[in-house]
């Protein structure tokens, strides 16, 4: 048994001297060190990824926002239909709110935060969200959005294309010669085809005349001349369609809507004041289609301006415009000499004038005449009437 005892320590002993250490030294030292740095390591490991853990949950609840009003310059399209959130994708994109959720919270927050309207915008970079959803919802007194970038041309009643173009140019900075390029297509523009069809036989001026409905627009930055004409197109169809314009002209006065509109363009050039258009109207049918009137013609100097004007030439007093100005034969819309209504359009005219030519008033005049300053119409039956009603616009000083 001692034999053996002493044959086992000497093997420990040897095993011992092979490691390095004293026989009976204990092993667990090391292990307990490297647990314990293992542990250190370990806990530093947490505290990182709890930390950013910790900060990813804290920006989903609260959403990182600006605090300020901004700095800088940022330019920002909202466009039609888009929601709350799109928006708040928009302005993240541009650098203006720090995180989309903290725009669409303060749009929630907000009565008017689904009341944003299309359109270009001026705002900040690093704006607070609560802030730049103000900026966008802002308005002056009169109801203009005060940080909306925008063109805003208003075309009067009564305003041919070639004046047309010119406001439209200075507003947009678009050149004059774009908006006359784009207007030679008219059906290119939205104007349906069926428009230039007449009853009655005469050429047609295949224009834009008389389509460019007269109203304020406000265009963006970028935008080009067909998209502003064929804005403006489908102003007009939209009234058309509200007033029943080309079905009430076909079906109640048996003429095409296209001579309609011509009657229309006309009324809205004679008649100074709106309650006037419709017995202006009401002369036009019965000079032309009456047959009560010398050779159906209309006589009128306004067609013999407007030819004027598209030709380059300044339009006269009545009593200026000459005799070969009057009976010129190269005049496409010489009313004193042809018969019916002219060639096509003589203006833009108003939702007033439409309804005049659609719905004229009741009467058998056959003449009629500005009487005063004031821009009041006298309407006769007969030439003797009228020469009455030109003394009394002389003695006005009206002619």
């Amino acid at each position: 048994m001692r034999h053996r005892h002493r044959r086992s320590t000497m093997r420990r002993a040897k095993r011992a001297a092979e490691r390095g250490t004293e026989p009976g030294t204990p092993r667990r030292r090391g292990r307990s060190l490297l647990a314990l740095l293992l542990s250190v390591v370990l806990l530093g490991v947490l505290g990182v990824g709890g930390w950013y853990g910790y900060a990813a949950v804290k920006n989903f609840f609260t959403a990182p926002d600006y605090t300020g009003a901004g700095t800088g310059d940022a330019q920002v399209q909202v466009n039609s239909g888009e929601t709350a959130t799109d928006i708040a994708n928009t302005l993240f994109k541009a650098g203006v709110v720090k995180s989309a959720k903290a725009f669409v919270d303060a749009a929630k927050a907000d009565p008017r935060g689904d009341q944003v309207q299309p359109g270009t915008y001026k705002l900040h970079k690093h704006m607070r969200a609560k802030t730049a959803l103000t900026a966008l919802l802002a308005t002056d007194s009169a109801g203009n959005l005060i940080n909306k970038i925008s063109a805003k041309v208003t075309i009067p009643e009564g305003t041919i294309s070639l004046a047309a173009f010119e406001l439209l140019s200075k507003a947009t900075k678009i050149p004059v010669a774009d908006f006359q390029e784009a207007a030679k297509d008219p059906v290119a523009l939205g104007v349906p085809e069926w428009w230039f069809k007449r009853n009655d036989g005469k050429p047609v001026a295949k224009s834009i005349e008389g389509f460019l409905f007269p109203a304020t627009y406000e265009f963006n930055p970028g935008v080009d001349a067909k998209t502003v004409l064929s804005t403006m197109v489908n102003k007009f169809n939209s009234v058309n369609a509200e007033l029943k314009f080309s079905d009430t002209v076909q079906n109640t006065r048996n003429i095409s809507p296209y001579e309609g509109l011509i009657a229309a363009s006309i009324a809205q050039a004679e008649a100074p004041l709106p309650e006037d258009m419709t017995k202006v109207a009401r002369v036009l049918y019965n000079r032309v289609y009456s047959g009560k009137f010398p050779c159906s013609c209309l006589q009128l100097d306004s067609t013999v301006n407007y030819w004027l004007r598209i030709s380059g030439k300044e339009a006269q007093d009545s009593k200026n415009l000459t005799v070969s100005q009057l009976h010129d034969p190269n005049d496409p819309y010489n009313t004193h000499d042809v018969a019916g209504m002219p060639i096509g359009p003589i203006s833009n005219p108003g939702k007033e004038a439409m309804q005049a030519a659609q719905s004229p008033a009741d009467g058998q005049w056959l003449y009629f005449v500005t009487i005063d300053k004031q821009g009041h119409t006298g309407f006769s039956d007969t030439f003797q009437e009228f020469q009455q009603n030109v003394e009394l616009a002389k003695k006005n000083g009206v002619l």
